[in-house]
């Protein structure tokens, strides 16, 4: 059985991918109420003040991700398949924090102190927010592993 990581990250399917995950996380920031106000101005000030970023850090965080999802993607392809979305859903608290995770690691690497402020404003509620993402997450990981 191939990996998650041989499955998606491939040369014909990492662009595609890293566009999707950026649309994806597009879609979720765009459909929070006021209440989400601090990671809309997170958003917006890592856009605005370090152009490009975004799409390197979805490149950069994708190999840790696919490597935190592959212990769940192969007990969900050893339990005979069916959603992967619903699959992580089930399972949410733990799979935030494996995401976050590489998020955290990122951070506490990372050399931009206007990334690293707005990442520690929305750490506190991001396991809520990725919890909300992982249908469409699963959903992104089944469209490119088949």
């Amino acid at each position: 059985m191939a990996t998650l990581q041989e499955l998606l990250l491939t040369p014909e399917k990492t662009p595609h991918l890293i566009a999707d995950t950026q649309a994806l996380v597009d879609d979720q920031i765009a459909s929070k109420g006021i209440t989400a106000a601090p990671l809309k101005a997170a958003y917006k000030a890592v856009t605005a003040f370090a152009p490009g970023y975004y799409q390197e850090a979805i490149s950069a965080m994708l190999p840790g991700m696919v490597h935190q999802l592959e212990p769940y993607w192969a007990a969900f392809v050893a339990s005979g398949g069916g959603d992967f979305g619903d699959y992580l859903s089930k399972r949410s608290d733990q799979v935030s924090e494996s995401l976050l995770a590489v998020t955290d690691d990122m951070a506490q690497h990372s050399g931009r102190a206007t990334v690293v402020k707005a990442y520690q404003l929305v750490r506190g509620g991001a396991g809520k927010n990725i919890t909300t993402a992982l249908p469409a997450l699963g959903a992104l990981v089944q469209k490119y592993a088949y």
